[in-house]
Protein backbone atom coordinates (compact mmCIF):
# COMPACT_ATOMS: atom_id res chain seq x y z
CA UNK A 1 0.00 0.00 0.00
CA UNK A 2 1.60 3.59 -0.64
CA UNK A 3 2.38 5.94 1.67
CA UNK A 4 0.33 9.04 2.33
CA UNK A 5 1.96 11.68 0.63
CA UNK A 6 3.51 14.57 2.64
CA UNK A 7 1.65 17.83 2.05
CA UNK A 8 3.74 20.05 -0.25
CA UNK A 9 4.45 23.64 1.27
CA UNK A 10 6.05 26.36 -0.02
CA UNK A 11 8.80 27.86 2.59
CA UNK A 12 7.42 30.62 4.41
CA UNK A 13 9.63 33.31 5.83
CA UNK A 14 7.73 35.03 8.53
CA UNK A 15 9.42 37.62 11.36
CA UNK A 16 8.30 38.18 14.77
CA UNK A 17 8.02 41.32 15.89
CA UNK A 18 8.40 41.63 19.76
CA UNK A 19 10.89 43.63 20.99
CA UNK A 20 9.93 43.73 25.00
CA UNK A 21 9.70 43.45 28.01
CA UNK A 22 10.85 40.11 29.44
CA UNK A 23 7.46 38.38 30.40
CA UNK A 24 5.72 39.86 27.55
CA UNK A 25 8.68 38.05 25.43
CA UNK A 26 8.41 34.67 27.40
CA UNK A 27 4.59 35.20 26.73
CA UNK A 28 4.87 35.21 23.12
CA UNK A 29 6.99 31.90 22.29
CA UNK A 30 3.77 29.56 22.40
CA UNK A 31 2.90 31.90 19.07
CA UNK A 32 5.91 30.68 17.67
CA UNK A 33 5.63 26.56 18.37
CA UNK A 34 1.66 27.08 16.54
CA UNK A 35 3.37 29.04 13.78
CA UNK A 36 5.76 25.41 13.75
CA UNK A 37 3.22 23.34 13.78
CA UNK A 38 0.88 24.71 11.39
CA UNK A 39 3.11 25.95 8.56
CA UNK A 40 5.69 22.87 8.60
CA UNK A 41 8.21 24.53 6.35
CA UNK A 42 8.27 28.09 8.33
CA UNK A 43 11.07 29.29 8.33
CA UNK A 44 11.05 32.35 11.44
CA UNK A 45 12.97 35.22 12.42
CA UNK A 46 12.26 37.49 15.90
CA UNK A 47 13.14 41.32 16.33
CA UNK A 48 13.54 41.67 20.10
CA UNK A 49 15.71 43.73 22.17
CA UNK A 50 18.91 43.02 22.27
CA UNK A 51 19.30 42.22 26.29
CA UNK A 52 16.53 39.55 25.50
CA UNK A 53 18.06 38.00 22.45
CA UNK A 54 19.76 35.11 24.62
CA UNK A 55 16.45 33.59 25.24
CA UNK A 56 14.88 34.18 21.86
CA UNK A 57 17.81 32.03 20.65
CA UNK A 58 16.74 29.19 23.10
CA UNK A 59 12.73 29.16 21.51
CA UNK A 60 12.58 26.11 19.23
CA UNK A 61 12.07 27.15 15.60
CA UNK A 62 13.95 30.79 15.91
CA UNK A 63 16.29 30.79 13.00
CA UNK A 64 17.50 34.40 13.96
CA UNK A 65 17.05 36.76 17.13
CA UNK A 66 17.83 39.76 15.86
CA UNK A 67 18.52 42.37 18.10
CA UNK A 68 16.98 45.71 18.34
CA UNK A 69 18.89 48.73 20.88
CA UNK A 70 16.19 51.55 20.95
CA UNK A 71 16.66 51.88 24.78
CA UNK A 72 20.30 52.10 23.98
CA UNK A 73 20.48 54.20 20.92
CA UNK A 74 17.87 57.11 22.70
CA UNK A 75 20.80 57.31 25.15
CA UNK A 76 23.15 58.00 22.91
CA UNK A 77 21.46 59.15 19.53
CA UNK A 78 24.15 61.44 17.57
CA UNK A 79 27.53 59.05 18.66
CA UNK A 80 28.58 57.12 15.59
CA UNK A 81 28.70 54.17 17.33
CA UNK A 82 24.72 54.27 17.16
CA UNK A 83 24.57 55.13 13.44
CA UNK A 84 26.67 52.33 12.89
CA UNK A 85 24.67 49.83 15.00
CA UNK A 86 21.53 51.26 13.21
CA UNK A 87 22.87 50.49 10.01
CA UNK A 88 23.74 47.22 10.67
CA UNK A 89 20.09 46.20 12.29
CA UNK A 90 18.46 47.57 9.14
CA UNK A 91 20.73 45.36 7.10
CA UNK A 92 19.92 42.56 9.31
CA UNK A 93 16.07 43.31 8.90
CA UNK A 94 16.00 43.72 5.01
CA UNK A 95 18.46 40.93 4.03
CA UNK A 96 15.53 38.66 4.03
CA UNK A 97 12.21 39.18 2.27
CA UNK A 98 9.26 38.20 4.09
CA UNK A 99 5.63 37.08 3.36
CA UNK A 100 4.38 37.68 6.93
CA UNK A 101 5.59 40.57 9.08
CA UNK A 102 3.68 40.08 12.43
CA UNK A 103 3.43 43.03 15.07
CA UNK A 104 2.36 41.64 18.15
CA UNK A 105 3.77 44.98 20.43
CA UNK A 106 1.26 47.10 19.17
CA UNK A 107 3.92 50.28 20.01
CA UNK A 108 5.46 52.63 17.60
CA UNK A 109 9.01 51.68 18.03
CA UNK A 110 7.80 48.28 16.53
CA UNK A 111 5.37 49.79 14.26
CA UNK A 112 8.67 51.14 12.79
CA UNK A 113 10.74 47.76 13.07
CA UNK A 114 7.91 46.54 10.79
CA UNK A 115 7.72 49.20 8.12
CA UNK A 116 11.31 48.69 7.69
CA UNK A 117 11.50 44.95 7.12
CA UNK A 118 11.18 43.80 3.80
CA UNK A 119 8.17 42.08 2.03
CA UNK A 120 8.66 39.08 -0.58
CA UNK A 121 6.18 39.54 -3.60
CA UNK A 122 2.56 39.45 -2.25
CA UNK A 123 3.87 39.84 1.59
CA UNK A 124 1.65 41.11 4.26
CA UNK A 125 1.85 43.22 7.68
CA UNK A 126 -0.44 42.47 10.69
CA UNK A 127 -0.84 43.92 13.57
CA UNK A 128 -3.18 44.01 16.04
CA UNK A 129 -6.09 47.17 15.48
CA UNK A 130 -7.04 47.40 19.61
CA UNK A 131 -5.77 47.67 22.52
CA UNK A 132 -6.27 44.75 25.22
CA UNK A 133 -6.82 45.53 28.62
CA UNK A 134 -3.79 46.06 30.32
CA UNK A 135 -1.75 46.25 27.75
CA UNK A 136 0.54 49.46 25.70
CA UNK A 137 -0.92 50.15 22.40
CA UNK A 138 -0.04 53.11 19.54
CA UNK A 139 -2.22 53.98 16.77
CA UNK A 140 0.67 53.94 13.97
CA UNK A 141 0.95 50.10 14.45
CA UNK A 142 -2.54 50.27 12.72
CA UNK A 143 -1.42 52.52 9.88
CA UNK A 144 1.65 50.10 8.72
CA UNK A 145 -0.35 46.99 8.79
CA UNK A 146 -1.80 45.62 5.79
CA UNK A 147 -3.97 43.96 8.08
CA UNK A 148 -5.04 45.24 11.15
CA UNK A 149 -6.41 42.33 13.50
CA UNK A 150 -9.00 43.01 16.24
CA UNK A 151 -9.52 41.07 19.36
CA UNK A 152 -11.02 40.21 22.46
CA UNK A 153 -9.96 43.05 25.09
CA UNK A 154 -9.64 41.39 28.21
CA UNK A 155 -7.57 38.53 27.19
CA UNK A 156 -4.37 36.32 28.42
CA UNK A 157 -1.10 37.56 27.12
CA UNK A 158 0.03 34.07 25.96
CA UNK A 159 -3.67 34.09 24.09
CA UNK A 160 -3.16 37.46 22.62
CA UNK A 161 -0.20 36.44 21.03
CA UNK A 162 -1.22 33.11 19.40
CA UNK A 163 -4.65 34.77 18.44
CA UNK A 164 -3.13 37.00 16.30
CA UNK A 165 -0.71 34.68 14.48
CA UNK A 166 -3.19 32.64 14.23
CA UNK A 167 -5.80 34.66 12.35
CA UNK A 168 -2.83 35.94 10.26
CA UNK A 169 -2.19 32.87 8.92
CA UNK A 170 -5.22 31.51 8.76
CA UNK A 171 -5.03 28.38 11.02
CA UNK A 172 -6.69 26.78 14.31
CA UNK A 173 -5.62 26.83 17.55
CA UNK A 174 -4.70 23.87 19.21
CA UNK A 175 -5.96 23.26 22.97
CA UNK A 176 -2.27 22.51 23.75
CA UNK A 177 0.48 25.29 24.88
CA UNK A 178 4.31 24.76 24.34
CA UNK A 179 6.68 27.53 25.02
CA UNK A 180 9.46 25.47 23.37
CA UNK A 181 12.30 26.85 25.94
CA UNK A 182 15.10 25.07 25.95
CA UNK A 183 17.88 24.96 29.03
CA UNK A 184 21.06 22.83 30.10
CA UNK A 185 19.15 21.54 33.48
CA UNK A 186 22.63 19.35 33.90
CA UNK A 187 25.16 22.16 33.28
CA UNK A 188 23.86 24.28 35.80
CA UNK A 189 22.44 21.49 38.59
CA UNK A 190 26.30 21.72 40.24
CA UNK A 191 27.75 18.99 42.16
CA UNK A 192 26.78 19.59 45.79
CA UNK A 193 23.83 17.29 45.10
CA UNK A 194 21.45 20.24 46.87
CA UNK A 195 17.39 20.46 45.84
CA UNK A 196 17.28 24.65 45.42
CA UNK A 197 13.91 26.52 45.06
CA UNK A 198 14.96 30.03 43.55
CA UNK A 199 13.13 33.11 45.26
CA UNK A 200 12.29 35.68 42.23
CA UNK A 201 12.23 38.65 44.58
CA UNK A 202 12.99 41.72 42.43
CA UNK A 203 10.23 43.20 40.04
CA UNK A 204 10.39 46.05 37.67
CA UNK A 205 7.65 47.95 39.92
CA UNK A 206 8.44 48.18 43.45
CA UNK A 207 4.45 47.87 44.30
CA UNK A 208 4.43 44.34 43.09
CA UNK A 209 7.24 42.91 45.31
CA UNK A 210 6.72 41.12 48.45
CA UNK A 211 7.65 42.11 52.07
CA UNK A 212 11.21 40.78 53.04
CA UNK A 213 9.88 39.76 56.34
CA UNK A 214 7.93 37.39 54.20
CA UNK A 215 10.74 35.65 52.17
CA UNK A 216 12.40 35.14 55.48
CA UNK A 217 9.51 33.28 56.99
CA UNK A 218 9.29 30.96 53.81
CA UNK A 219 12.90 30.60 53.31
CA UNK A 220 13.19 29.05 57.14
CA UNK A 221 10.13 27.06 56.45
CA UNK A 222 11.77 25.87 53.15
CA UNK A 223 15.08 25.11 54.58
CA UNK A 224 13.29 23.01 57.78
CA UNK A 225 11.89 20.94 54.95
CA UNK A 226 15.03 20.21 53.83
CA UNK A 227 15.18 22.41 50.83
CA UNK A 228 18.29 25.29 49.83
CA UNK A 229 16.79 28.73 48.86
CA UNK A 230 18.75 30.25 45.66
CA UNK A 231 18.94 33.97 45.51
CA UNK A 232 19.34 35.47 41.63
CA UNK A 233 19.19 39.05 41.44
CA UNK A 234 19.55 41.75 37.98
CA UNK A 235 20.27 45.16 39.23
CA UNK A 236 21.90 46.71 42.22
CA UNK A 237 18.98 46.67 44.12
CA UNK A 238 18.00 43.38 43.73
CA UNK A 239 21.86 42.28 45.12
CA UNK A 240 21.26 44.25 47.87
CA UNK A 241 17.94 42.40 48.72
CA UNK A 242 19.16 39.04 48.04
CA UNK A 243 22.29 39.77 50.23
CA UNK A 244 19.74 40.63 53.42
CA UNK A 245 17.98 37.58 52.89
CA UNK A 246 21.20 35.58 51.95
CA UNK A 247 22.13 36.63 55.55
CA UNK A 248 18.63 36.14 57.54
CA UNK A 249 19.03 32.84 56.05
CA UNK A 250 22.58 31.73 56.92
CA UNK A 251 23.76 28.58 55.14
CA UNK A 252 21.24 27.35 53.68
CA UNK A 253 20.75 29.99 50.98
CA UNK A 254 22.81 31.13 47.91
CA UNK A 255 23.40 34.05 46.44
CA UNK A 256 23.83 33.58 42.74
CA UNK A 257 26.31 35.79 40.83
CA UNK A 258 24.85 38.08 38.02
CA UNK A 259 23.78 35.78 35.10
CA UNK A 260 22.58 36.66 31.51
CA UNK A 261 19.28 35.22 30.97
CA UNK A 262 21.18 32.11 29.25
CA UNK A 263 22.48 30.87 32.61
CA UNK A 264 19.25 32.05 34.01
CA UNK A 265 17.03 29.69 32.19
CA UNK A 266 19.54 26.71 33.00
CA UNK A 267 19.45 27.62 36.40
CA UNK A 268 16.62 27.36 37.11
CA UNK A 269 15.52 24.92 35.22
CA UNK A 270 17.77 22.58 37.56
CA UNK A 271 15.99 23.92 40.50
CA UNK A 272 12.94 22.03 42.69
CA UNK A 273 10.80 24.63 42.13
CA UNK A 274 10.38 28.97 41.88
CA UNK A 275 8.61 30.93 43.82
CA UNK A 276 8.06 34.43 42.52
CA UNK A 277 6.21 37.88 42.27
CA UNK A 278 4.82 38.71 39.15
CA UNK A 279 7.93 39.16 36.61
CA UNK A 280 9.99 38.10 34.15
CA UNK A 281 12.01 35.47 35.26
CA UNK A 282 8.91 34.06 37.22
CA UNK A 283 7.32 34.05 33.48
CA UNK A 284 10.43 32.02 32.51
CA UNK A 285 9.80 29.73 35.27
CA UNK A 286 6.35 28.97 33.73
CA UNK A 287 7.65 28.43 30.30
CA UNK A 288 10.08 25.76 31.86
CA UNK A 289 6.60 23.82 33.89
CA UNK A 290 9.00 23.80 36.65
CA UNK A 291 6.91 23.99 39.93
CA UNK A 292 6.37 27.32 40.41
CA UNK A 293 4.21 29.62 42.83
CA UNK A 294 3.52 33.43 41.35
CA UNK A 295 3.00 35.81 43.80
CA UNK A 296 0.25 39.03 43.05
CA UNK A 297 -0.46 41.96 44.82
CA UNK A 298 -2.89 43.06 42.33
CA UNK A 299 -5.38 41.19 40.68
CA UNK A 300 -4.17 40.92 37.26
CA UNK A 301 -2.73 36.69 36.83
CA UNK A 302 -5.60 36.26 34.84
CA UNK A 303 -3.58 38.33 32.37
CA UNK A 304 -0.17 37.05 32.77
CA UNK A 305 -0.43 34.30 34.87
CA UNK A 306 0.54 30.76 34.71
CA UNK A 307 -1.62 29.37 32.28
CA UNK A 308 -0.54 25.64 31.30
CA UNK A 309 -2.75 23.91 33.21
CA UNK A 310 -2.40 21.26 36.04
CA UNK A 311 -1.32 21.74 39.77
CA UNK A 312 2.59 22.31 39.45
CA UNK A 313 1.79 26.11 38.86
CA UNK A 314 -0.29 28.37 40.61
CA UNK A 315 -0.85 32.42 41.26
CA UNK A 316 -1.46 33.47 44.64
CA UNK A 317 -2.95 36.82 44.73
CA UNK A 318 -4.60 38.83 48.02
CA UNK A 319 -4.58 42.83 48.94
CA UNK A 320 -2.58 44.35 49.57
CA UNK A 321 -0.53 41.30 49.34
CA UNK A 322 -0.57 37.34 49.99
CA UNK A 323 0.64 35.84 53.20
CA UNK A 324 3.36 33.50 53.55
CA UNK A 325 0.67 30.59 54.89
CA UNK A 326 -1.33 31.32 51.43
CA UNK A 327 2.39 31.10 49.70
CA UNK A 328 3.45 28.10 51.68
CA UNK A 329 0.30 26.18 50.66
CA UNK A 330 0.64 26.77 47.15
CA UNK A 331 4.04 25.42 46.98
CA UNK A 332 2.63 22.60 49.02
CA UNK A 333 0.52 21.79 46.34
CA UNK A 334 2.74 22.12 43.56
CA UNK A 335 5.10 20.35 44.69
CA UNK A 336 2.83 17.28 45.25
CA UNK A 337 1.27 17.23 42.12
Amino acid sequence: MPSPRRPQWRTVNILIVKLSSLGDVVHTMPAVQDLRAARPDAVIDWVVEGAFAPLVRRCDGVRRAIGFGLRRWRRTPVASGTATEWRSFREQLRAQPYDAVIDLQGLTKSALVARTARLAAGGRRYAMANRTEGSSYEVPTRWVADVAIRIDRRVHAVTRAREVCARALGYELSPVINFGLHANAEAAAGSDGERRVAFIHGTSRADKCWPEAHWIDLGRRLIDSGLRIALPHGDDAERQRAERLAQALGAGAQLWPRLDLGQLTDRLAACAGVIGVDSGLSHIAVALDVPHVQIYNFETAWRTGPMLGGRRQHAVYAAPTPSVEMVWQAWREATTA
